[in-house]
């Protein structure tokens, strides 16, 4: 089979290295047991299509009786998605949804106007050992759809497209690729897969989106020659035929991209938005903590904390200020 119908079945080999048009090294941080790598937003690059934050968490191991406690707290503007390689979370959030988030699974909540969610390590998961490693992103929404309201969706793995050919396997977690689509709700041209590589498997890249970007997890792949090594994200220069070939012990991918929005967007806390007036509006919203009258409110089995506006500008995502 073709990986894509734009694709014949041998892969492209006409590219060099200035077909990656950024090369990102995320940022480290130490959170005492366990760490975060930031790839999104970069110095040199806030997006990659519609995807604005991502951050890889772990791999990490906990003792029986630690975990994690993500207390209640807000977004606007985006969509967002945990996924996990290993671990568990409990998602609540303000649209009353009450989910496991296991790996290989999607959890898709947009927040639109505005929402407010929690995720905790389950009593299960702290009854003993646990290993954790996944990714956590947000994709920014379309000018169109920022003050939709809220709205969550789960899909199981097996309601995921899978693609396998050749030692290479693709979970489709979002949007369009390779001639499958997924299941959840998209506002603007997205894709984001979950790819693993056997050793030497080759992988093209979908050509039919304008921007497209590769994360390394595990392991290492080649691109023109060169070697690349988990942890680096790669971003490449629109339509080029990208072929990425897996180094000797194979690599765990993760591919994302999809279409420019039509702006940048500003981005406090856990805010993102089209305009500072958004911005501010969501900021004064929170502060006031009049849940239920406005655009926020908490989840209904998670009411007892929350956390407070910051001093400073701070993108959440697994930060030690939020646990």
């Amino acid at each position: 089979m073709s990986w894509n119908p734009a694709i014949a079945t041998a892969c492209p080999e006409d590219i060099g290295l200035d077909a990656i048009d950024t090369l990102i090294i995320p940022r480290s941080r130490d959170l005492g047991g366990f760490e975060v790598r930031r790839a999104l937003p970069a110095p040199k690059r806030q997006m990659v299509g519609p995807f604005i934050f991502f951050d890889q968490v772990g791999p990490a191991e906990f003792l029986t009786g630690q975990g994690i406690d993500v207390r209640p707290h807000p977004h606007i503007g985006l969509g967002t998605v945990t996924y996990l390689y290993r671990g568990e979370f409990h998602h609540r959030d303000s649209t009353g949804a009450d989910q496991i988030i296991r790996p290989g699974a999607l959890n898709w909540m947009v927040a639109g106007r505005g929402v407010t969610h929690s995720e905790r390590t389950t009593p299960e998961g702290r009854s003993g050992p646990q290993s954790l490693l996944g990714i956590q992103t947000w994709v920014a929404l379309p000018d169109s759809h920022e003050d939709m309201a809220p709205m969550f969706e789960h899909h199981g793995t097996q309601a995921l497209p899978m693609i396998e050919d050749r030692g290479v396997t693709v979970r489709l977690i979002l949007g369009n690729a390779y001639g499958k689509a997924a299941p959840a709700t998209m506002f603007s041209e997205t894709f984001y897969a979950d790819i693993t590589l056997e050793a030497g498997a080759r992988l093209p890249m979908p050509d039919d989106h304008e921007d497209r970007g590769i994360y390394i997890v595990v392991g290492s792949i080649s691109i023109a020659g060169q070697d690349f090594e988990a942890p680096q994200m790669m971003v490449f220069r629109p339509g080029d035929r990208i072929t990425v070939t897996a180094g000797g012990q194979g690599a765990r991918l993760m591919a994302l991209g999809g279409a420019t929005l039509s702006g940048p967007r500003y981005i406090w806390w856990n805010f993102v938005a089209s305009s500072k007036e958004r911005i501010e509006e969501a900021k004064a919203e929170w502060q006031a903590e009049n849940w239920g009258k406005g655009r926020f409110d908490l989840p209904v089995d998670d009411r007892d904390e929350h956390i407070p506006l910051p001093d400073r500008f701070l993108p959440i995502g697994f930060n030690l200020e939020t646990i």
